[in-house]
C-alpha cells in the first residue's frame, strides 16, 4: 500500500470522525469545556477540529482531481499544494488542542474529565492522527513563511474572543477565564498560545522533513523522484529552516 493510499485512508477516518464527534458533543451528555448544541462552536478545540475535518475533505477532493495517488507521480499542482498547507496549519491547531490539555487543563481539572465522551475524540484521537499523518506521510517541503501561517487559528480566536468579551463582559464572554488574572494577563496568554502553535509546528515540520529525506534517501525509487520533482513545494519554494 503506498503513502498516498494510506494518507486517503486517513483523511476519510478524520473527515468522518470530526461530525460524528462533534454530533456525539451536541446531543451526548455534556463534559468539561464542552455543550449540547451549537453553542459548543464558541470553543477552540471544537473550531480546530471542524478545521481539520475541512482540510481532510480539501486534500482529498484535490488528490482526486487527477491521477495523484500513485508515488512516482510528481505532486507539484497548485490545488494540491494549498491543500497541504491546510493540512499543515489545521494539524497545528489541534496540536495545541492537544498540547493545552496535556499541559495545562487535564492537569486543572483531572485527564479522566478531559477525555470523557467526545472529548475524547477532540482532544486526543483527532489531534494525534492528524500530527502522524503529517510527520510520517506528508511529503511535501514546508517553509518558514508556512510555520508563520500556522498563528492565523489561535489569532484571529483570540482577537474574536477579546471583541466578544468587551461587548458581553467576564462573566458571559470569558469561557476560558484567560481573563481572569486582567486584560495584560490574558493578552500574554494569547500571545504565548500563538508562539506556543508557532513552537509546535516548527518541531513538526522538521520531524517531517527528516523522516521525508530518510525515506527518499532507502527508497528505491528515490534518485528517479528527486529527479522529477515528487514534492509539492520541490520545483517552486526552498525547504527553508
Amino acid at each position: 500500500m503506498t503513502r498516498n493510499r494510506i494518507r486517503f485512508f486517513v483523511n476519510i477516518l478524520i473527515a468522518t470522525l470530526v461530525p460524528a464527534a462533534w454530533l456525539l458533543m451536541s446531543f451526548g451528555r455534556e463534559a468539561v469545556l464542552s455543550e449540547n448544541g451549537i453553542g459548543n462552536l464558541r470553543y477552540f478545540t471544537v473550531l480546530s477540529n471542524i478545521m481539520e475535518g475541512l482540510a481532510s475533505l480539501v486534500w482529498l477532493a484535490a488528490m482526486s482531481g487527477g491521477d495523484n495517488t500513485s508515488d512516482d507521480n510528481g505532486i507539484d499542482d497548485d490545488k494540491i499544494k494549498r491543500a497541504e498547507r491546510f493540512k499543515y496549519i489545521a494539524a497545528a491547531a489541534v496540536m495545541l488542542t492537544f498540547a493545552t490539555v496535556v499541559g495545562f487543563f487535564g492537569p486543572l481539572y483531572g485527564y479522566g474529565m478531559m477525555f470523557d465522551g467526545a472529548n475524547l475524540y477532540f482532544h486526543l484521537i483527532i489531534p494525534v492522527i492528524a500530527a502522524a499523518e503529517f510527520v510520517f506521510l506528508s511529503d511535501g517541503e514546508f517553509t518558514v513563511k508556512d510555520n508563520n501561517l500556522v498563528v492565523i487559528p489561535p489569532l484571529v480566536y483570540g482577537i474574536v474572543y477579546l471583541i466578544n468579551v468587551l461587548i458581553n463582559g467576564r462573566e458571559n464572554g470569558d469561557w476560558y477565564w484567560f481573563l481572569a488574572w486582567g486584560y495584560p494577563a490574558g493578552i500574554l496568554i494569547f500571545a504565548c498560545i500563538c508562539l506556543a502553535t508557532w513552537l509546535l509546528a516548527f518541531i513538526m515540520r522538521k520531524l517531517q522533513r527528516s523522516i521525508r529525506i530518510k525515506l527518499q534517501r532507502f527508497s528505491p525509487a528515490a534518485s528517479l523522484g528527486s529527479s522529477a520533482g515528487s514534492s509539492p513545494y520541490s520545483q517552486s519554494q526552498p525547504a527553508g529552516m
